[in-house]
């Protein structure tokens, strides 16, 4: 398949897949005729990992050693299991921070100041708990998912 063809199907412009090509991400095979770029038909499926390694957060440094030469998937299993325990970490604190918001929007507390789910829900914000860049930058996912879970026990309804 031709640059065009491949651009086509997959819905990836022709910039990025000579940027993917340069990444080391795809290989064309031998130019033909005009000199324009042609790619095996297993160029698809590598695009889908692209597309996959991406969705899930990973660095196209990442999603490119799990690329063999010829094409072919080389899944990095113990990375894709650390990328799995970060966003775990992530939706145990997105879903904390949406109970707490939902409670105090329907809190039936005269004031926020008196309802002990949304203090416990400052304090939890106020303590780091809830902040995923600051998270998200450095903390091991074990230490994200314990931060997590303590964020949402202190979201808790109450």
């Amino acid at each position: 398949m031709d640059i065009a063809e491949v651009a086509r199907r997959s819905g990836v412009p022709a910039s990025t897949l000579r940027y993917y090509e340069r990444r080391g991400l795809i290989a064309p095979l031998e130019r033909e005729g005009a000199g324009r770029r042609r790619y095996p038909a297993g160029v698809m499926n590598q695009l889908a990992l692209i597309a996959l390694g991406q969705a899930a957060g990973l660095s196209l440094d990442e999603i490119r050693t799990m690329v063999l030469p010829n094409g072919e998937p080389s899944v990095d299993r113990g990375l894709l299991a650390s990328k799995a325990d970060e966003i775990d970490a992530q939706v145990l604190r997105l879903r904390a921070v949406s109970r707490g918001l939902r409670h105090a929007a329907a809190c039936p507390a005269p004031s926020h100041a008196q309802c002990p789910t949304f203090q416990r829900l400052l304090k939890a914000a106020a303590a780091g708990a809830l902040d995923l860049q600051r998270e998200g930058g450095g903390a091991p996912p074990a230490e994200q998912a314990r931060r997590a879970r303590k964020a949402r026990a202190g979201a808790s309804p109450g």
